[in-house]
């Protein structure tokens, strides 16, 4: 399986249809050799290649209803709806430690895209690159605007790796990868629309313009990769999967029972593909 990339859309809790694949891809013991990721995809990316198999599911799914999670208090407090001090300290720490031993002894690559802020280009970290800051750089590749804080990092100020490169297959090939696996957390069909921003977002990031145009752009970045990966895969180059029905989670959900859903539905989509996904890495 060499020169084959497993590219991870983010996507906010939407991420639990990765986590669902994933689990799939980890019970066939199917690691591919590259993984990158953006926001929820590093997220989920992270404990796969760490090998804990019910890691993601524990974390998007069993700790939603912790109020340290996902609140209008931790909004009111702290100006962040995601507890991130939550999601990046006590939970990798406390609660559901992550096997950073083992993360950090994996053969796999592993990188994070991330936009900066000043800039608003894409930038990605390479192991080499964040060495035992992994933390970090998720924590800031999953960092959306209004809702939480930038985060600097190597001399940069850094949020959400989905702005500037939402689904990051060309870096996936820039760093040699001739096929990929792509997992989308929207069905087939879906494209985005142009986002407005009112005049607090101007006012709140006046000092990023680069952030403002990043994400002015963020639809037209997104739909035009989009019609890139399904050009790619009618070629032969690149595997889907995607959610085969539309939908009924979005960015920010707390119903458990969706989740769970979500998460059933990207094991049991992945299962059906299984026999052309084996040819695809073969």
């Amino acid at each position: 399986m060499e020169n084959i990339g497993l590219v991870l859309e983010g996507g906010g809790s939407r991420g639990v249809y990765t986590a669902g694949v994933l689990r799939y891809l980890m019970e066939q013991d199917i690691y591919l050799p590259y993984i990158i990721g953006v926001s929820a995809g590093a997220c989920n990316g992270s404990s796969y290649v760490s090998r804990q198999m019910d890691r993601n599911r524990a974390v998007n799914i069993d700790y939603i209803d912790h109020p340290d999670y996902l609140s209008f208090r931790n909004f009111i407090k702290k100006r962040q709806l995601f507890g991130m001090d939550f999601l990046f300290d006590s939970l990798p720490n406390e609660l559901e430690p992550f096997d950073f031993e083992g993360f950090y002894d994996a053969k796999e690559e592993f990188v994070v895209g991330v936009t900066d802020c000043i800039s608003g280009e894409a930038i990605f970290y390479k192991r080499e690159d964040y060495k035992k800051d992994i933390l970090t750089v998720i924590r800031a590749s999953s960092s959306l605007p209004l809702v939480a804080p930038i985060v600097p990092f190597n001399e940069r100020m850094l949020m959400d790796g989905g702005i500037s490169d939402p689904i990051p297959i060309r870096q996936s090939e820039k760093d040699g990868n001739r096929k990929n696996v792509v997992i989308l957390t929207r069905n087939r069909g879906y494209s985005k629309n142009p986002q407005s921003f009112g005049w607090y977002f101007q006012r709140k990031y006046r000092e990023y313009p680069g952030l403002l145009k990043a994400l002015e752009n963020r639809h037209r970045v997104y739909n035009e990769t989009l019609d890139y990966i399904f050009e790619e895969e009618r070629k032969g180059n690149v595997f889907v999967i995607s959610p085969l029905e539309k939908l009924e989670v979005g960015r920010i959900e707390r119903n458990k029972d969706k989740l769970t859903a979500l998460y059933n539905q990207g094991i049991e989509d992945v299962r059906k593909l299984s026999e052309p996904l084996k040819e695809f890495l073969s």
